[in-house]
């Protein structure tokens, strides 16, 4: 049922467990899994995006052999309670966080530093951008910012507020072909980049709160999060803030880095958090003339995806334009070479295979919206 918390029902808002849609679920001993799932109306198009959801969030757990969804529907009674809960939510609770319940969350993770995690993130968010879509980029490596120079982008943050509403923070936005990325970092708000940190995980955790919280961010497609190494307050706040995370591990091919790994993809599972695949970075180098060498070890990637249980998503060869780009805000990815088809390869897995975009579709929001305009239309005595 905790695994169940991290499916939202895109257009209600909420969790299939908070909206009562999770009827329960039994395990054999030997890790068959029968969910019971109650829909707001039995032809309802949501289905197959909530029955994906479901077994992705549930098969990548350990132990778990079979998965299989028993359909119903809710009663009128259930409905009722339902709707009054989703009412509820959209329209007197404030929202846990500016994220909206549309958007894919992927938290883009590693073991330790210097695996290039923060490359990685830049050139995914690029990639998915390019090919049309909106992609919030929060760079949750509080100590560690680097996505403001890997981007191209700076300026202070500024806030924004609309008439009686509350003051919040604008993302800065950068046009891709017809995509957008809307950016935040800690990178925005000191004073040059070289300004030291000296923050304890309290503040790093209610950093990334405000971030999630206090930004404007809008419609996204996606949010990727870039997240600090390790497996420490950030990681651990993330998960109990935003459980639809999930997450993409990088490694590089040496087996030391690959292990350390493996603690980033423990520690998703102990937070009830998917592993959505691993990149294998700075893979293997190519000289001009042709050859071939693994300068930092080979089968890293592998092993760990292997260890898993999850795709290995790609792996990204070791090419200077790589760091070239990075240092000049252009990521890789929108130019050519080796690099680059690699890096839009793995966006088009992520889109295609590993976490798609939500397809929206008609049927809670329509009873949703229904029963506000009725009760907004009864006569007050």
């Amino acid at each position: 049922m905790q695994l169940l918390r991290g499916v939202i029902d895109p257009e209600l808002g909420s969790d299939i467990v908070d909206l009562g849609m999770a009827k329960g679920a039994t395990v054999s001993p030997d890790g068959d899994v029968v969910v019971t799932i109650a829909l707001t109306t039995a032809g309802c198009p949501l289905r197959a995006q909530i029955q994906k959801d479901v077994r992705t969030r549930i098969e990548s757990h350990p132990g778990v052999r079979s998965v299989k969804l028993d359909w119903t529907e809710l009663t009128a009674e259930e409905k009722a309670e339902t709707m009054a809960r989703a009412r509820w939510n959209v329209r007197e609770k404030a929202p846990d966080t500016e994220v909206p319940p549309t958007t894919r969350v992927i938290a883009v993770a590693s073991g330790k530093g210097g695996v290039g995690k923060s490359s990685v993130t830049s050139n995914l968010a690029a990639a998915l951008a390019a090919r049309g879509l909106t992609v919030g980029v929060l760079d949750a490596d509080i100590w560690g910012f680097s996505l403001p120079r890997m981007l191209g982008v700076d300026g202070r943050l500024e806030g924004t507020a609309e008439e009686g509403e509350h003051r919040k923070i604008a993302p800065h936005e950068k046009a891709v072909g017809k995509g957008l990325l809307k950016i935040v970092s800690m990178g925005f708000l000191v004073d040059d980049e070289e300004s030291a940190l000296m923050w304890r995980g309290l503040m790093l955790n209610r950093a990334v709160q405000h971030f999630l919280e206090d930004v404007r961010w809008g419609d996204l497609d996606y949010l990727l999060i870039d997240m600090p190494p390790g497996t420490g307050d950030v990681q651990m706040g993330l998960a109990r803030m935003l459980p639809r995370t999930e997450l993409i591990v990088v490694t590089t091919p040496a087996k030391g880095a690959q292990k350390v790994a493996a603690r980033a993809v423990s520690m998703a599972r102990k937070s009830y958090l998917r592993v959505a695949g691993v990149i294998e970075n700075m893979s293997s180098f190519t000289c001009d003339h042709g050859s071939t060498y693994a300068l930092f070890g080979s089968g890293g990637g592998e092993a760990l995806a292997a260890d898993a249980g999850v795709p290995l998503l790609g792996k990204v060869p070791l090419e200077p334009s790589v760091a070239a780009g990075g240092d000049a805000g252009e990521p890789v990815v929108l130019g050519t070479g080796p690099a680059a088809e690699t890096f839009r390869a793995i966006a088009a897995r992520i889109v295609e295979e590993a976490v798609p975009p939500v397809a929206m579709a008609g049927c809670s929001a329509r009873m949703l919206e229904a029963a506000v305009a009725a009760l907004d239309a009864r006569p007050t005595t």
